[in-house]
């Protein structure tokens, strides 16, 4: 049950994240439209493209750490054997959830201080900053688990083959 919540939960962001890459190339296109139509663009729209990169980047991110879909260079992994390659992936994906856990903190940190002083983005229009900010320790902190999965897991995060195999 837990499982499948929080693979709803992992899933769901990706395609909120895809989704908020649609809206940015939608308020893109819009904009400039506008613009060569002599007219005003609205200033709404290019601020919501500003946090939809902020949305999309973090929502995206721990489903790109799940499916391998971030960037490694496999150089060094492929030089290796079997068995100090399994120990050196297990040791970077290790790294890596300590630097996630590091910034789920500081995130949650960053959240509460933006509501304890009830901080505002006042561009466009009025936007709670911590609405913004949540997505940092939601964001890392997932990430955080799908690494600890080529931790823990049987599945590495290093396949040891160089070069472009898709």
């Amino acid at each position: 049950m837990l499982t499948k919540l929080y693979q709803t939960l992992l899933y769901g962001m990706a395609v909120i994240s895809g989704l908020t890459l649609v809206w940015i190339m939608i308020s893109v296109v819009v904009s400039v439209l506008m613009r060569n139509l002599g007219l005003q663009p609205f200033a709404w729209l290019f601020t919501s493209a500003e946090y939809g990169l902020l949305y999309m980047t973090m929502l995206g991110a721990p489903w790109l750490v799940r499916e391998k879909g971030h960037v490694h260079i496999e150089l060094l992994t492929a030089a290796l054997p079997q068995q100090p390659r399994e120990v050196l992936s297990r040791l970077v994906a290790a790294t890596c959830v300590l630097v996630c856990a590091i910034l789920t903190w500081k995130g949650v940190d960053l959240v509460m201080t933006n509501f304890e002083r009830g901080d505002y983005d006042t561009r466009a229009y009025y936007y709670p900053r911590w609405l913004l900010t949540i997505a940092f320790p939601l964001s890392f902190g997932l990430m955080a688990i799908e690494f600890s999965r080529f931790v823990f897991g049987e599945e590495l995060m290093h396949s040891g083959e160089a070069g472009i195999h898709e």
